[in-house]
């Protein structure tokens, strides 16, 4: 469920559309506001933060804002990388309004969560990890009561990202527990409102084929397709995970 096997970006925008989206806006907010500073861009971020102090006093869109919001280049990174990891398999099974449905909700409910359990007015966070949680918790309801709909591999990794993601949001400072924990929360009880009508989800499935009609075809890109394998044609959309992995693990290391 979790191999990508996209040939290039844009194959990976066409069959996944929402979550290609999702990290369109990451990325052009992350870029606009702390690459390229634009005036306007300041007071914007300003208002989408979660600042419990402005949510006291009726803004309540704060809610939903920091889901889109990140606190930097490796916060934006690993929220775009980890959604592009574990959104794909998800979007197909569930379709795109159930998708956005889940993200969004797991990600809202616990910003709701927080505000109630932490409701200091100091209290200020933004990023999409609840939302990720979120996913995390639809999967991890899937292992335990939806065992069909995921195979065992798959349900292996997610067992051991799960235990490795709640260890790190303990021990490293600087993140949101409340929106790890609750945003795992929440995604476990949206997961049955979301995944009844759900089907299995197999890596290349969506892609496209040749139908097999009993007849002889010739493929007059065959031997091109040849040649740029022995060339090291090397897919883009692989570049940028293991780019992303690498940025990743120097940060955690260094």
């Amino acid at each position: 469920m979790f191999i990508r096997n996209e040939r290039s970006v844009k194959e990976f925008i066409q069959y996944y559309p929402v979550v290609s989206t999702i990290v369109i806006i990451h990325i052009a907010i992350w870029f606009l506001y702390d690459v390229l500073p634009i005036g306007i861009m300041d007071r914007l971020y300003s208002l989408g933060v979660g600042y419990h102090y402005e949510i006291h006093n009726g803004e309540y869109w704060r809610f939903i804002t920091p889901i889109i919001l990140h606190g930097g280049t490796m916060h934006m990174l690993f929220n775009s990388f980890s959604l592009v990891l574990f959104g794909p398999a998800l979007e197909k099974m569930l379709g795109k309004f159930k998708f956005i449905l889940a993200y969004l909700g797991a990600g809202t409910l616990a910003n709701i969560a927080t505000f109630f359990i932490n409701p200091s007015n100091a209290f200020a966070h933004v990023g999409a990890s609840g939302a990720i949680f979120g996913l995390f918790g639809i999967y991890v309801f899937m292992v335990v009561f939806r065992k069909q709909l995921i195979d065992a591999g798959s349900a292996h990794i997610i067992k051991v990202i799960l235990i490795i993601g709640l260890i790190m949001t303990f021990i490293r400072p600087g993140i949101n527990i409340y929106a790890h924990v609750l945003g795992f929360a929440a995604g476990f009880l949206i997961a049955p409102l979301v995944l009844g009508n759900a089907r299995p989800y197999y890596p290349g499935q969506y892609q496209r084929r040749y139908e097999d009609d009993g007849e002889i075809h010739f493929d007059p890109n065959r031997w091109k397709k040849r040649r740029s394998f022995r060339r090291g044609k090397i897919n883009p959309l692989w570049v940028i995970i293991v780019v992303l992995v690498v940025i990743g693990l120097l940060n955690y290391l260094l």
